[in-house]
């Protein structure tokens, strides 16, 4: 099996690359693990220009031999190339599993919505270096070479489920980019945001016409909350009954995703 890692939005450290490289071999020898060296670019912030990283997406994209694109990692910046890759992607590229999470959101809901693969929402090869990270990223690795079914979001049943952060589901909102997740379990988690952005774009989650029919929402981790001053008033469970009874939507309970070791695997649609 052949898995290429490619980064559309920021960079990797060559390190990352070779740990997660060592890892793979030693644990999934028959993986074929192909690191490309456009996920070391650098151009300001990103991984290399928009050109750059539209162009070794469709590269591995469109290649019949690669079975999985693993994402590097998130950060901002995949949603600048949707505009360059999705119009390009061939019969290939329907073939294969797309597995990231956080910003590369944007591309997992661009591939749902068009019907390209089996996006998943799981571990990127960066979640190496986490404390426990091999233990992350075999859950991704596990799921790619075998739908190993170890590493999954307990909560995954019968019906059909995506997963997003929160900031990333708010900006695809009003765009032809957010796939009908009509029937859908909606499980989403955030980082780095203070309550009240939170608060602020539940608001805009639970009155979107796109979202509506919805079967339910689960909410996973909240890290590392920037601080309000105020101090805010509310819990992010509490938050989301409150958007969830709004919406019209049970909410479900919590969700194991997250930016965080304990990132499970939520493969859109039924796993």
């Amino acid at each position: 099996m052949k898995i290429a890692v490619v980064a559309p939005a920021r960079p990797i450290d060559p390190l990352v690359g070779a740990r997660v490289s060592a890892f793979a071999a030693i644990a999934y020898p028959q993986v074929d693990l192909y690191v490309h060296p456009q996920c070391f670019e650098s151009d300001g912030h990103f991984a290399g220009s928009d050109q750059v990283r539209a162009a070794a997406f469709l590269e591995v994209a469109n290649d019949p031999s690669i079975d999985a694109v693993w994402f590097a990692r998130g950060g901002y910046g995949s949603n600048r190339i949707l505009e360059l890759v999705m119009p390009r992607l061939g019969d290939a590229a329907r073939n294969k599993t797309y597995l990231g999470y956080s910003d590369m959101g944007f591309l997992l809901a661009a591939l749902y919505a068009r019907g390209f693969g089996r996006p998943v929402h799981g571990p990127m090869a960066v979640d190496i270096g986490r404390q426990g990270g091999d233990r992350t990223v075999a859950r991704s690795l596990g799921w790619m070479v075998g739908r190993d079914r170890q590493g999954l979001e307990p909560s995954l049943g019968g019906r059909p489920a995506a997963a997003f952060n929160l900031t990333i589901l708010g900006n695809l909102i009003g765009t032809p980019w957010l796939p009908d997740l009509t029937d859908h379990v909606l499980m989403i988690e955030e980082v780095s945001e203070p309550l009240y952005r939170i608060d602020r774009t539940l608001f805009q989650m639970a009155h979107a016409t796109q979202l509506q029919g919805l079967a339910g929402v689960r909410l996973g981790a909240v890290t590392d909350v920037q601080s309000n001053d105020p101090p805010w008033g509310e819990t992010p469970e509490t938050m989301i009954r409150r958007w969830c009874g709004e919406m019209g939507v049970p909410f479900l309970g919590a969700a194991e995703i997250g930016h965080t070791g304990g990132n499970t695997v939520v493969p859109f649609g039924v796993a």
